[in-house]
């Protein structure tokens, strides 16, 4: 039988309900620049992400898993590929991790006070660059 409400896990994504504009930087360059929307699927079980980085637009769609206990999402972009990421928002911290949680592929970035703006850095073995939110 299906659950008839989220799982209260869910909540814990409304710090992104919203328009983001996003910078990435790499080696202190500018290399990617665009939008971020987050918004509830009707019904509330699925928080979607709306991505358009000028040459890189997906879609995202964030749910709670039961078997794990977590937030899993599958990421639909232009190589055909589809990425399955776990999501965390604990306190002022985001994390997305590549696959599962303690996965080395991962963003964790620091909200501001007041939740307007969120700083970090996508990370893996060899690679990253940092990454910068502000709401619209």
């Amino acid at each position: 039988m299906a659950d008839k409400t989220p799982n209260p896990a869910m909540r814990q994504l409304d710090v992104l309900i919203g328009t983001w504009k996003v910078t990435n930087l790499e080696d202190g360059k500018e290399t990617d620049q665009g939008t971020v929307r987050f918004e509830w699927l009707d019904g509330g079980f699925y928080l979607v992400q709306h991505v358009d980085l000028g040459v890189s637009k997906s879609i995202e769609y964030i749910g709670y898993d039961p078997e794990t206990g977590t937030l899993k999402s599958h990421l639909f972009g232009q190589s055909h590929e589809i990425l399955k990421y776990t999501w965390e928002v604990d306190g002022d911290t985001l994390t997305i991790w590549y696959g599962d949680p303690g996965s080395p592929a991962r963003f964790v970035g620091k909200f501001n006070e007041d939740r307007t703006a969120n700083t970090g850095a996508w990370e893996w073995p060899g690679g990253g660059y940092q990454s910068t939110m502000v709401r619209a």
